[in-house]
């Protein structure tokens, strides 16, 4: 078995909008942003990752970043095969005799169609996967935060991610009932934005964005610990002069107040569909908060007002989705009722 081991190496990935994480030999080898850079003369990928996030909206002509995933499926297929390639490269940079065919489990989002699956893993063959197999995210959340799935034990998973928010419960290794809604990071960015647009006169970019959630972002107003004041550089659109102003937490909360709403909502609808023995389950254990989106100030304690439940943040909310699906990776024959082929 030993030699077949040096031919085959397991890979599990989440495929995300924002960032694709891979797990290889127990350790995550590859976190970067889902983005890849092209060259439009020659059609050639220059950057993968990091380093074609750093040149996103800084191009000129010639170069064209492209995000191959939107709204948490593949959205330009021949992109997404490029950046899985890409990212596959990353793993092991040593030279081998034999190239390894690879046993993937990828993560998609539970309200994904057929075709969209098939996108997944027509992307992943043609990136040189022997065997590919798919696992519903809130499942693999639950899985990398340590919850026992098989159980006849209702839990809740909200995951919000860049793309989707996925909330599921689960049960008996099954996702009972879930809501997918398209209104997650990239939808928060897009709302700081439309803001800053609005209240300052001042257009700042989608990494700008970004970086103002992660610093100053939050759901409510009023905070414990308020952390600082952000410096915002833009272009002012009255002058089309580049100008910096300051932003609070309080601010950026009421920019993502729709947002989080639409967020409440799903939550609740599908605390309502659960049938009332798995509501029992869940009153007792609370619900489980996974995804980038859970690292967003105030989240917690807004969720746990709205529904009078106790809400638990996973302790690596970034990481809990690859985690679970390199789980399962390593003992498929026990997870076989939670992967989809």
């Amino acid at each position: 078995m030993g030699f077949f081991n040096f031919l085959t190496s397991d890979i599990a990935m989440d495929l995300g909008t924002a960032n694709t994480l891979i797990i290889h030999n127990d350790k995550v080898v590859v976190d970067e942003p889902s983005i890849i850079a092209k060259d439009r003369t020659t059609n050639k990928v220059i950057a993968v990752g990091r380093q074609a996030q750093q040149m996103h909206e800084k191009t000129h002509d010639n170069i064209k970043t492209i995000r191959p995933l939107k709204d948490g499926v593949i959205a330009d297929f021949h992109a997404a095969e490029e950046m899985i390639k890409g990212l596959i490269k990353m793993i092991d940079t040593r030279t081998r005799l034999f190239q390894p065919s690879h046993r993937m489990v990828i993560c998609i989002p539970s309200g994904i169609t057929e075709v969209e699956k098939r996108a997944v893993r027509d992307s992943a063959e043609h990136a040189g996967a022997k065997e590919v197999w798919m696992i519903q995210e809130p499942m693999a959340a639950a899985i990398g935060i340590g919850i026992d799935v098989e159980q006849p034990i209702g839990s809740m998973i909200i995951d919000i991610g860049g793309g989707t928010t996925e909330v599921a419960v689960i049960a008996l290794s099954g996702i009972v009932c879930d809501q997918s809604i398209k209104t997650a990071g990239d939808v928060f960015n897009q709302d700081i934005l439309d803001y800053m647009r609005r209240q300052h006169n001042l257009l700042i970019g989608e990494r700008s964005a970004e970086r103002i959630k992660i610093e100053v972002g939050a759901a409510l107003t009023e905070l414990e610990n308020t952390p600082a004041d952000f410096e915002v550089r833009g272009r002012d659109l009255m002058t089309g002069i580049p100008k910096v102003i300051k932003v609070t937490s309080s601010e950026i909360a009421i920019a993502l107040d729709k947002s989080v709403a639409k967020i409440e909502e799903a939550v609740l609808k599908a605390l309502e569909i659960s049938p009332p023995e798995l509501s029992a389950d869940i009153y007792e254990n609370g619900i489980h908060l996974t995804g980038g989106g859970a690292l967003l100030r105030g989240l917690d304690k807004r969720l746990a007002a709205k529904t009078k439940l106790p809400i638990h943040i996973a302790e690596d909310p970034l990481r809990a989705v690859v985690r679970g699906t390199g789980a399962a990776i390593k003992n498929i024959q026990a997870f076989k009722s939670v992967l989809l082929t």
